[in-house]
């Protein structure tokens, strides 16, 4: 017997890289921000280093602006009071005078300066920031405008900070898990004669999970049951560490070897875990083979489009997507080889090669740091934009990767950042998932990571970054040596649990048990007197979303 369950959630996201004629409403009604919309004037705003401020009206809406700017933090400012242990969610509305400028939010704090954020700003249209912070003491902290260009004058509007305890931010999460990730459904046991049992056990045990969750690996699973076994019972989603990197599978010129690739795809297809090609081209110049540093760029350019047809013709069709050039925000090595255009061009090719499969960008600290503009979303967004204009790759099916490699972790930024990406509507995974830090903080900081990202609408997959090697792993481990559990391997399991893994329930006067279930795919029985009565056939049961539906849905098991 199978039932496919059907959910819907409607979720929408402003385009957040939209310059509108005018400012939406600030939101929360600006939070603990005074005076947002600049409708009493001045109130509440000062200056802020070497520059003039004064208020202005046009077509009914008043806003301040920032002129006369002597240094690049020379702008408006509004003193506010944070507390330890609160999340803030912060947005403003801004334009500048001339040209396309990057405006930062910045929090000046007893403990140092917090950038919430950034946005690319024009004149004669509103570009919305939107950022968020947490502060490591409770104090006083001011916030103001900067940017680079002291010639341009900085206008804002409709500001907002919206403070949100660890417990209200949680219980988000959890409504929105509720939402986009689960279904509520109703299960009722009937005898042969279809007559409801009451008081019965009924056990559900989730044999996949539907939202794709996994771990990078490397070539010493082909060698090692334990750390095989390991995995195997957990993931159902890769990404190989090193093994088809360019100067793995190409260390000399012409030697091209695919022997290890070859053997862990296999394995992989053997466990039923689909893997994520990474990557194709990686764009920073420390991770290049000898010989492709010496290359000319007439040599280069073929050597490229040579690298791009044969690893993707090989293994076209059996992976879920591919990191074609590996972060070229930071980076720009074939840029420097073939023109500023060169990114689009290899996409170009990878499209042609392998179109069926998604083309991801990868790129660090986009989610993870607000401090680094050269990878901030507007850039992600921006180089995307880039590359679907090029001519021939309008009709690329492209997806957003965020490396995601924390330190100590930013959640408020985080969404933020998710929430502009998430206007591109293109799949957004998170690549390559680790914390830097001490045991017991990386697992705290993981498990805040991943249940942020899970709760998240757009986020299509997550990989960890926690490929085992003897000698350790890149920045974080899940097990020791022995396969045992370490703190964040902990988190892992407990994570799964909670989105997966078995339920049992007794039902009701009129046989019903109900429960909410993670999407995937499930096997139903009947217990009776403690053990799985006999005469009931193993149930299939599938929670599957959908574009149409919101209803729950009723499932039979007939011992």
């Amino acid at each position: 017997m199978e039932l496919v369950v059907n959910f819907f959630y409607h979720f929408s996201v402003f385009s957040f890289s939209q310059c509108l004629e005018n400012p939406h409403k600030p939101q929360y009604n600006g939070g603990i921000i005074v005076n947002p919309e600049l409708n009493d004037g001045l109130k509440a705003w000062s200056t802020f280093g070497d520059a003039k401020i004064e208020h202005r009206e046009s077509d009914g809406n008043k806003y301040v602006v920032a002129h006369t700017r002597n240094n690049p933090h020379g702008s408006m400012s509004q003193k506010l009071y944070l507390k330890k242990n609160h999340l803030y969610t912060f947005s403003a509305w801004v334009q500048v005078s001339e040209g396309n400028v990057q405006v930062r939010a910045i929090f000046k704090t007893d403990s140092g300066f917090k950038k919430a954020g950034s946005v690319f700003a024009e004149p004669k249209c509103w570009s919305m920031l939107k950022g968020g912070l947490t502060v490591d003491t409770s104090g006083h902290a001011e916030l103001y405008f900067e940017s680079n260009n002291t010639s341009v004058e900085i206008w804002v509007d409709s500001i907002s900070l919206q403070p949100f305890t660890e417990k209200e931010w949680r219980s988000h999460q959890d409504q929105s898990i509720e939402r986009t990730r689960e279904e509520k459904v109703r299960i009722q046991a009937m005898d042969e004669q279809g007559n409801p049992l009451s008081n019965v056990t009924i056990s559900i045990q989730q044999k996949t999970l539907r939202f794709p969750f996994g771990c990078a690996m490397n070539k010493n699973i082909l060698s090692n049951t334990a750390y095989q076994n390991w995995f195997t019972s957990r993931f159902r989603v890769t990404t190989f560490e090193d093994e088809m990197k360019w100067y793995s599978t190409e260390a000399t010129r012409g030697q091209v070897d695919y022997s290890v690739p070859d053997a862990m795809l296999a394995f992989a297809k053997q466990h039923n875990i689909a893997v994520r090609g990474h990557n194709v081209i990686w764009d920073d110049p420390k991770y290049q083979s000898g010989w492709v540093n010496s290359l000319s760029p007439n040599d280069f350019r073929t050597a490229v489009q040579a690298r791009v047809g044969s690893i993707m013709t090989r293994y076209r069709g059996k992976l879920i997507a591919w990191d074609v050039v590996n972060e070229n925000l930071h980076f720009s090595f074939v840029e420097s080889k073939l023109g500023q255009s060169a990114s689009s061009v290899i996409y170009n090719w990878a499209g042609k090669t392998d179109g069926f499969t998604t083309l991801f960008l990868n790129e660090y600290n986009t989610i993870e740091e607000s401090g680094d503009g050269a990878a901030s979303p507007a850039k992600y967004l921006h180089k995307l934009k880039e590359i679907q204009s090029f001519p021939g790759n309008e009709n690329l099916r492209m997806g957003i990767g965020l490396e995601s490699h924390f330190s100590t972790p930013n959640l408020p930024y985080m969404r933020a950042s998710l929430d502009t990406l998430a206007s591109a509507n293109v799949p957004i995974w998170l690549t390559e998932v680790d914390v830097q830090g001490n045991p017991a903080q990386q697992a705290q900081y993981l498990e805040q990571i991943l249940r942020e990202a899970y709760s998240y609408p757009k986020i299509a997959g997550i990989v960890i970054w926690s490929a085992w090697s003897p000698q350790g792993c890149y920045r974080m481990c899940l097990t020791d040596n022995n396969f045992r559990n370490l703190a964040t391997g902990d988190v892992v399991d407990k994570l799964l649990h909670e989105w997966g893994g078995s339920l049992a329930g007794v039902t009701d006067a009129n046989g019903f048990f109900e429960a909410s279930l993670s999407h995937g795919d499930y096997s139903v029985k009947i217990i009776r007197h403690g053990v799985a009565d006999k005469s009931s056939s193993t149930s299939n049961l599938t929670v599957a979303p959908t574009v149409s539906g919101g209803t729950t849905f009723t499932h039979r098991v007939t011992a």
